[in-house]
């Protein structure tokens, strides 16, 4: 049974570090790109493109994660099943 809670509190945990880690990186990520533009504003294309091409990657690997999550819950038992397996029900 603790196999069980720790598979149901990491697939909420991950997902939620997932969504802090990559909203932190999106922004640093941003921050860059515009001090990069404020120095060499003829720059500004370029960086943009890397800018989109960076964000995308890092946003795909918040996404995995949330796949990854719905796979592991979906290995989880229903309720009634873990009730009778303790005796409970």
């Amino acid at each position: 049974m603790l196999y069980l809670f720790g598979l149901a509190l990491v697939t909420g945990f991950a997902v939620a570090f997932a969504a802090i880690a990559g909203s932190i990186s999106q922004a640093r990520a941003i921050v860059a790109a515009l001090e990069g533009t404020a120095r060499q504003p003829e720059a500004g294309g370029r960086l943009f493109t890397l800018m989109i091409l960076g964000l995308a990657f890092i946003e795909s690997l918040t996404i995995y994660v949330l796949v990854i999550s719905f796979v592991l819950w979906g290995k989880l038992p229903a309720a009634e099943d873990v009730l009778k397996t303790m005796g409970g029900g």
